[in-house]
């Protein structure tokens, strides 16, 4: 092993030491934003008012299990084998895209960062729910130290740090990461103005696993996340899950699913 790979490892082994040592300064109280994010989607599955669900971005590592009393559809812009296996219809396209079909749920988990507009997604969701439909996401936020860092070093070297350092992850990380409306601002004021209801966002603070490799960073990147809680900072956020729904009432027709103020504009 080299000197630089002999200095990661140590630093990884005392930031561990330090998390597990004082777990309520150095790691996410719970519940964190996976456990937040399925108390949304499960319930009205649960009680039957969700019949189909879509998840974007979820390529073969699907958030929910098909076979249940629901029809699940995914959606990528790439796909392998195992995806046909993971959902019961898989679709390859950009969520940017105009959807062929309309579900009751639509659902993401760490994809909206990587869409370059995300008018254009929050839009095509939007169009794609049936009335009385929800939408659930997380999202990470845009200002987190972590996520300024992947926008400086850029995709390439991106991916050849998470090799090094997050062996482990090469397959799943690395994608370029524009990171458009992706604060809690932003996103809330956006899923308004497409005309969604009661948008329903809550800021997660804690990034630090990622600055792990050197010990004294993640201890400063941990004060940081603490301090932006603490003052609920949530432009700072580590990222945020955000729901909202489709208003049954302001939707006219099935086949027109624009927000009222541009029906106005437009017909």
């Amino acid at each position: 092993m080299s000197l630089i790979g002999s200095f990661v490892r140590f630093n990884q082994k005392c930031s561990k030491s330090l998390a597990n040592r004082f777990p309520e300064f150095f790691r996410e109280q719970p519940p964190d934003y996976r456990v937040e994010l399925l108390s949304r989607i499960l319930p009205a599955i649960e009680n039957g008012s969700v019949r189909s669900v879509l998840e974007a971005g979820g390529i073969d590592r699907p958030l929910l299990k098909k076979g249940g009393v629901f029809t699940y559809a995914g959606l990528d812009i790439e796909s392998k084998e195992t995806c046909y296996e993971a959902y019961d219809e898989f679709i390859v396209q950009s969520i940017e895209a105009e959807l062929k079909e309309r579900y009751d749920s639509i659902i993401s988990i760490t994809l909206l960062e990587h869409v370059p507009d995300n008018r254009a997604s929050i839009a095509s969701i939007y169009r794609g729910l049936n009335p009385g439909g929800q939408t659930h996401h997380y999202v990470p936020s845009k200002w987190h130290p972590y996520s300024v860092g992947l926008r400086v070093l850029g995709p390439n070297l991106q991916k050849k740090l998470i090799a090094w350092l997050w062996p482990e992850a090469t397959e799943i990380a690395g994608y370029p990461a524009y990171f458009d409306h992706c604060t809690v601002s932003a996103m809330k004021k956006l899923m308004l103005h497409q005309g969604f209801a009661n948008v329903d966002v809550r800021p997660f603070y804690r990034a630090n696993e990622y600055f792990a490799p050197f010990t004294p960073l993640f201890v400063m990147v941990t004060l940081f996340e603490n301090l932006c809680q603490a003052l609920s900072w949530n432009v700072f956020a580590s990222g945020f899950v955000v729901s909202a729904e489709v208003n049954g009432d302001s939707v006219t027709e099935a086949s027109d699913r624009r927000p009222p103020n541009q029906r106005k504009q437009t017909d």
